[in-house]
């Protein structure tokens, strides 16, 4: 135990350490550092701190508003000890002041500073005297962004200011979500991928690669933050559509969990993007001079699951039961045998194959509305059968097995896939790969989409082939042909990989088409009409996923979550979005939406006794709302 000012502390993260000062009457008037490491027993920690002290990492006295939430096991959203259960050492350090104030970005507020946190803080003479409040700041960095043509400036412009003021970072994204979001995520954050090496400054996560191995429980020690609540993680085999890009997928998980907080409310010191480096199959990564990750070819077989395997058990002896661990862009081959293997052990998620069938399955339900009939009456045809088609249908599938009550093997029966080698019958099972299987019916075999779409008829026809331009004149027509309202569905990422453009779908189906893609299109005019597209972002829907999750103290995801988070999307649509062809509600609302999907998910956990935070609070949606964090300045002492 440590005692400073006559507070006492063990235990404590930094924001507990600003809590428990700001509850005491006394005043910290001189820049100071403290630094006190304390086992479980209340001894003297493993790791020699006192010496060669960095004040960088370190935070001033702040003055926080005390919440008021409750509803689980006497914690505070934010101060949730995943830890309790584990003997590790807690870090308490805190300062108060200096030139290292300004090069914290999670407490740096620029010229925001008031005077009186001048004088306290000894930034005197460090910054202009000029103070400007967090508005103008705002406005002042959305000029200067919209200043860079490239979309990679823009990018770029961004992660520098997260590096510099994360708190206007997030206010900045959370005001102008809709401009920014194609920044910050797809389909910018895939060229930044393509050139992270060139781009690379300072690190933004944690990169585990095979040098690690024996040794990523120590690795994670290294992380600064201790509370993780939520754990982004790529190995880099399959970064949107543009394949193997190894190392250089760190862009994905830093994304992600920007989204996570500024449309989730996660903490951002909750957050871990990342990256495990097992080598790249990229001839061009591993011949340039700029790539920063391992020179090899990648690793695979045992060598590749003992890595996962020591990561994935590190995390919970790190962080506990009730981390959320998010898989993202891994290869299809590993992306379902990972959530299998860890899906009965870990809090776990994957995106591409979880996250993008909730969001899909919202926007089928909301098209209903525009469509007519249930979901059980339509007919699906997807061009990509991997990890995304094939979690989007099962989720469809299961949808339909509870809205009718039929047995999930006939509601399948109603799915229809193209993969690389033609439409999937059962002449083919021999050769298919297992997660393909459910989806082989009996069928002549067809080569070509577009004799598929003849032959099947669908009423609904979903890429997710990572192919472009697939959906030709020729396979639109077609759709046009025998549906009065053809629902069409192209969702491969980035932009230049979509299986067609908004403009061709309204075009070729002359106006007919409910459309929507993964990357943003503008909206199109044809014949005089203006047509506005939905973008099936899985940003609507992991950062309530997540958020619901931690607000239960979920220890376990379940399907059943997926379809109500699904549900509660399709609810959010308005009928003013109906009448301008929108089947997903705007971002402009995002915080709203997550808010409420994350009290579905919740009360969801809850009915199924996947819930530890108890009791469960009345209110879950304003309990949701108030948990979110809010990027506003705090004062300073």
């Amino acid at each position: 135990m440590f005692s400073l000012n006559g507070s006492s502390f063990t235990n404590n993260s930094l924001s507990g350490v600003s809590r428990c000062l700001t509850q005491s009457s006394r005043r910290v008037s001189a820049p100071m550092v403290v630094v006190a490491a304390v086992n479980s027993n209340g001894k003297p920690g493993d790791r020699n701190v006192m010496a060669n002290v960095s004040t960088e990492s370190a935070a001033p006295v702040e003055l926080e508003a005390k919440t008021t939430v409750t509803g689980g096991v006497g914690d505070v959203y934010g101060e949730d000890s995943a830890t309790e259960d584990q003997s590790i050492t807690p870090w308490v350090l805190s300062v108060a002041s200096g030139y290292s104030l300004l090069r914290n970005p999670h407490y740096n507020k620029g010229l925001a500073f008031t005077e009186r946190e001048r004088d306290s803080h000894y930034l005197r003479g460090l910054l202009p005297p000029g103070v400007v409040n967090h508005d103008v700041q705002v406005k002042k960095m959305m000029n200067s962004i919209r200043q860079y043509d490239v979309p990679l400036q823009r990018y770029m412009a961004m992660m520098d200011l997260q590096e510099m003021n994360e708190r206007l970072f997030y206010k900045l994204l959370i005001e102008n979500v809709e401009e920014l979001l194609p920044i910050v995520y797809t389909p910018t954050v895939g060229e930044a991928c393509q050139k992270y090496g060139s781009i690379f400054r300072r690190p933004q996560g944690l990169f585990i690669s095979l040098k690690e191995k024996g040794k990523i429980h120590e690795v994670l020690k290294n992380w600064p933050e201790k509370k993780i609540q939520v754990i982004v993680v790529t190995d880099g085999e399959r970064i949107l559509g543009l394949g193997d890009l190894g190392c250089q997928g760190m862009g994905i998980p830093v994304g992600k969990l920007s989204l996570y907080t500024a449309l989730g409310g996660i903490r951002p010191s909750a957050c871990l993007p990342v990256t495990i480096d097992v080598g790249t199959n990229n001839e061009n990564l591993l011949n340039d001079e700029f790539y920063i990750g391992l020179r090899q070819r990648r690793a695979t077989g045992q060598e590749y699951a003992e890595l996962l395997d020591e990561f994935m058990y590190a995390v919970k002896q790190n962080y506990g039961e009730k981390v959320l661990i998010q898989f993202e862009d891994f290869a299809n081959h590993n992306a379902f045998d990972l959530l299998a293997k860890y899906g009965t052990s870990h809090l776990v998620f994957n995106d591409d194959i979880q996250g993008t069938a909730s969001v899909v399955l919202a926007g089928l339900v909301a098209a209903l509305n525009l469509v007519g009939g249930t979901l059980a009456e339509h007919t699906f045809l997807f061009l990509g059968a991997g990890e995304a088609g094939t979690g989007i249908a099962e989720l469809i599938a299961l949808e339909m097995s509870k809205q009718t009550g039929i047995p999930l093997e006939e509601t399948r029966k109603k799915i229809w896939m193209v993969d690389s080698k033609g439409l999937i019958v059962k002449s083919r099972m021999e050769m298919l790969q297992h997660f393909k299987r459910p989806w082989a019916h009996d069928h002549e075999p067809v080569k070509e989409l577009v004799n598929a779409v003849k032959s099947i008829k669908p009423t609904v026809l979903i890429g997710s082939s990572g192919a472009g331009r697939t959906f030709t004149k020729e396979v639109v027509q077609a759709m046009a042909t025998f549906n009065e309202k053809p629902i069409i569905f192209a969702l491969s990422n980035p932009t230049s990989q979509s299986e067609c453009t908004a403009e061709e779908a309204y075009t070729w189906s002359e106006g007919r088409a409910i459309f929507a893609s993964g990357s943003p299109f503008a909206p199109v005019e044809y014949k005089g009409k203006v047509y506005a597209s939905g973008q099936a972002n899985n940003a609507y829907i992991f950062p309530g996923f997540g958020l619901g999750l931690i607000i239960s103290g979920a220890i376990r995801v379940h399907d059943d979550m997926l379809l109500v988070a699904s549900e509660a999307l399709a609810e959010q649509v308005s009928q003013e979005n109906f009448e301008k062809g929108l089947i997903y509600p705007p971002f402009s609302n995002i915080r709203k939406i997550s808010a409420h999907i994350a009290a579905k998910v919740a009360a969801k956990a809850y009915e199924l006794g996947l819930a530890t935070r108890l009791p469960k609070p009345k209110d879950l949606v304003a309990y949701a709302e108030s948990c979110m964090y809010s990027p506003t300045y705090r004062s300073y002492r």
